[in-house]
Formats: C-alpha cells, sequence, structure tokens
C-alpha cells in the first residue's frame, strides 16, 4: 500500500498534545505533564510544563500559545481524543465541552480530534516529544516551576531558529509566511481563572489544592470565593474586602500566610475577651446568656461559627419563638444549634407558612 503526506496550507491548522515525563524540581522527582502545541504549515513549537494538566490548564496553555505565535489557526486546533476537551464521541464525532468550544470561538477555531488509531494525523505534535525528552529534559535540573517554563519558552526559540532535515527548511522562516494567514488575536484576552467557594477555618485559612491561604482573622467562618489563575489566588469576601497571594502550582501541602494577617505580639485578642458576636447575643437578648455561657462549654461546633449561628437566629426570627425554643433546650441540655434551628421552625410554621386552606378548592372550580 503506498505511503501518503498531511499537507496544511499556512495558517490552517494547529496541532495540541501532552505527554508526561519524568524531570527534577528544586531537588525532588516529578512526573510533569508536558504540553505541546505546533503550527503545522511552518513547524513552529511551543510546549510548557505543569504538575497536572485539567482544563483549566488547557485552556492556559493554549492562551499562551497563541499569544507566542501571534494569532490563532484559521479553521482548527487538532487534538488527541482527551476527556479535557472531549464531551463524547471520538474522530469526527467528537463533540467537545461547552466550555472549550466556548474557548475556541473565542479565538476564532474549533476543535477536531482525529481517528481512533490514526497517529500519522497528529504526527507534527508527536514528532516533537521525542526531541523534547531527549534534547530540552534530558539531563537538566530546574529550581522552580516559573524556571521550567522559563526555560523551556528560550529553548523554544532556539530550535524554532534551527535547520530541520525533516522538512528542509527553518521554521522561523516558515513561519513568516505563515503568520499573515493567521487568525489576529481579540484586543483583550481575559485572563484564565476558576473560582472556588470555602469557608475560613478556625486558623484564619482556606484551602485549595493542598495548601492553605492566609486570611485577616476578623474572617474566620465566614464564606468566600477563591479566583484562582495561572499566578494568583484572589480571596473575595465582599467587593471591598480582597486578599491576593503568589498561586502554587502543585500540592505540597504547605500553608502561606501574609505579614499583614498576623497582629504584631501582643495585640491580638486577649484570652477571655467576649467575642464580638458574643457580644452581640447579648445585646440583642441578655435573655438567653445563661445558655450562652453553657453553649460555649458544651457545645461542639467552633465557638466562632456556634457564635454566628446563634445570631443569625436571633436576628432573622421573631423573638418570642426564639426565647421559647432556648428556654426549653437548655431545661433539656441541647446545645446543637441545628436542631434549635428546627425547634424555631416548628414554633413558627404555622404562624409565618401558613396556607389558605381555601386556594384548593378555588383551584378545582
Amino acid at each position: 500500500m503506498a505511503a501518503g503526506q498531511y499537507l496544511f496550507p499556512a495558517g490552517e491548522e494547529l496541532q495540541h498534545d501532552t505527554s508526561p515525563h519524568p524531570l527534577e524540581i528544586a531537588g525532588k522527582k516529578h512526573t510533569v505533564q508536558t504540553a505541546s502545541a505546533v503550527l503545522c504549515y511552518s513547524r513552529m513549537l511551543f510546549f510548557q510544563c505543569y504538575p497536572t494538566f485539567q482544563r483549566f490548564d488547557c485552556k492556559v496553555f493554549l492562551t499562551e500559545a497563541l499569544r507566542y505565535f501571534g494569532g490563532a489557526p484559521s479553521e482548527r486546533v487538532m487534538i488527541d481524543n482527551t476527556h479535557v476537551v472531549v464531551l463524547r464521541g471520538t474522530g469526527r464525532r467528537m463533540i467537545p465541552t461547552p466550555e472549550m468550544e466556548a474557548f475556541g470561538e473565542r479565538f476564532g477555531f474549533h476543535f477536531a480530534a482525529h481517528e481512533l488509531g490514526d497517529k500519522n494525523r497528529s504526527g507534527r505534535v508527536e514528532r516533537p516529544f521525542h526531541f523534547i525528552e531527549h534534547n530540552f529534559l534530558a539531563g537538566r535540573t530546574f529550581a522552580s516551576w516559573e524556571d521550567l517554563n522559563a526555560q523551556a519558552r528560550q529553548w523554544c526559540g532556539r530550535v524554532n531558529a534551527t535547520y530541520k532535515k525533516h522538512i528542509r527548511a527553518i521554521p522561523s522562516e516558515l513561519f513568516a509566511i505563515e503568520r499573515p494567514h493567521l487568525k489576529p488575536l481579540p484586543v483583550w484576552i481575559p485572563e484564565v481563572y476558576r473560582i472556588h467557594s470555602r469557608i475560613v477555618d478556625v486558623e484564619g485559612y482556606v484551602a485549595l489544592n493542598s495548601n492553605r491561604y492566609s486570611t485577616p482573622v476578623s474572617w474566620i467562618g465566614r464564606h468566600v470565593e477563591l479566583r484562582e489563575t495561572k499566578d494568583k489566588i484572589e480571596v473575595q469576601l465582599d467587593a471591598r474586602s480582597i486578599v491576593v497571594h503568589q498561586r502554587i502550582a502543585e500540592a505540597r501541602q504547605q500553608r502561606i500566610t501574609l505579614a499583614e494577617h498576623r497582629p504584631p505580639r501582643g495585640h491580638g485578642v486577649k484570652r477571655g475577651a467576649p467575642h464580638p458576636e458574643e457580644l452581640a447575643i447579648v445585646q440583642a437578648a441578655p435573655e438567653i446568656e445563661p445558655y450562652l455561657q453553657a453553649l460555649k462549654r458544651c457545645g461542639r461546633k467552633y465557638l466562632v461559627l456556634a457564635l454566628r449561628q446563634l445570631l443569625r437566629m436571633i436576628r432573622e426570627y421573631p423573638r418570642e419563638p426564639v426565647l421559647s425554643a432556648v428556654e426549653e433546650a437548655a431545661r433539656y441540655g441541647l446545645y446543637d444549634l441545628d436542631r434549635l434551628e428546627r425547634m424555631i421552625l416548628r414554633r413558627i410554621a404555622h404562624d409565618y407558612f401558613r396556607l389558605d386552606s381555601t386556594s384548593g378548592e378555588n383551584n378545582d372550580e
């Protein structure tokens, strides 16, 4: 059977794939995910390395690759049948996830997958992995992930300016022909990010990818939103309260603390001093102070969370049902605040959630 080859017009297609490689970073051995992108006409190469390769990392990488090339392919990005992009189907029947489809539309291309077993269809991107492993990664050590990817970018520049026997040309010179055929990048490229919801723990930290990032101590027990980008972690309590951390790419089980999140020695909250929520509870309902003191001794929840839950119930529910439920809970030694709230709801159900008994009859008519 005769052999053939794939020919691509300038700027038509970019091929993307990933491959695991072992290497050493900061004295520790890692298996990194090497992500590669190659323009099919000029064979211009760009690659970066990541601890893992999820959909977030894929969008980060492709955004950097398109910026490196200064444009996007006019037609498609060819991929292996990776679950990072694929929603269902393979080959021509592949349907990308809505998130990745929208990402491609932003730059004016669509994702396509080669048929299962058709390795020649992605040959442009398969060959560089062997070259990267035995030329760039072999014998090198790196101080950090940032150092690794900075060296990778520099190495791509040197390789793209080197004559290639198999194409009998220099990729950077062919790229001069291909560049005008690429689609221009949008004037504004939004930063790739993902959102997480967390509750600040009793030590004033939020956890992400096994690492813990500090927040002001006044945020303890509060719901916050984490905005994760390639380089930063933004912890937001509200529109005016935002904390920014340098993102740690891999799971290290580290604790990252900003100096301003710890009061100077001797200026913290004195032991035995009432918590602000405790003062607010006593001021709003002084009758339940004995129950409050017993709750502090016998409650099983973290004190800050318990105080905030009790204060919320006092503020949200009518006073009489709350006092009645607290009195009954104190009589039986009940300090489970979730159960206390159900007792309050039972007391107010008939008064505040009464349904019109005649509504059903009217509807039947």
